[in-house]
């Protein structure tokens, strides 16, 4: 898969780096997360009035939401999602690495997300400075975002991929992906994540 622009060069460089330092960003991320969820205690119920339905209502709330990322797929991502979502990326692989990369869709873009991973590789490619955010787990660990917050805040229509190739070595891409001067790094691996299953299409509302 060709992905030759800058931003794709700073993102696997930052895989590199993070994977050596998971521990201390998996806590981060957990401390982060623990500090946005945090409910007051203290507020009075709020009164049964249209008014209040606007104001609490779920696109007005902000919420976190744990996604599994499996062989190869992503369990507990819903459909649709409130604007200012934040994503917890755990990988239940034993073996591979795997991403959550969200590409806000133009608003033009007809094609569902299902034609879009059939595409060209340079066409495809021609959708990643639309990248809202990346969020990379080791195999059996949490994620941390390596691009963006980890947090999905325009609306819109969005492609959710995994773009790692299937049966690379962890250790071994990211390192690679670190010496890259551009596109993927070579190494031993098959096609894409998201080839094989590992995409999904999410709409954030406002």
């Amino acid at each position: 898969m060709s992905a030759p622009n800058p931003s794709y060069r700073r993102r696997v460089g930052a895989l590199a780096a993070a994977f050596g330092l998971s521990s201390l960003l998996i806590a981060a991320c957990s401390d982060a997360a623990s500090t946005t969820t945090t409910t007051p205690t203290t507020a009075a119920p709020a009164p049964t009035t249209a008014a209040s339905v606007v104001t609490t209502s779920p696109a007005a709330m902000p919420v976190e939401i744990v996604v599994r990322a499996v062989d190869f797929g992503y369990e507990g991502l819903p459909t649709t999602v409130p604007a200012g979502t934040t994503i917890v990326l755990e990988n239940s692989s034993a073996m591979e690495l795997h991403e959550f990369v969200a590409i806000r869709l133009p608003d033009d873009e007809t094609r569902s997300v299902q034609e879009l991973v059939q595409l060209p590789p340079q066409e495809l490619a021609a959708f990643f400075p639309l990248v809202e955010t990346v969020i990379i787990a080791p195999p059996g660990e949490a994620g941390f975002p390596v691009e963006g917050t980890g947090t999905l805040t325009e609306p819109g229509r969005y492609a959710i991929i995994c773009a790692i190739p299937t049966g690379a070595d962890p250790a071994e891409y990211l390192a690679a992906a670190a010496e890259a001067e551009g596109g993927p790094p070579e190494v031993e691996g098959g096609p894409p994540h998201f080839v094989v299953g590992m995409w999904a299409e999410v709409i954030v509302e406002a």
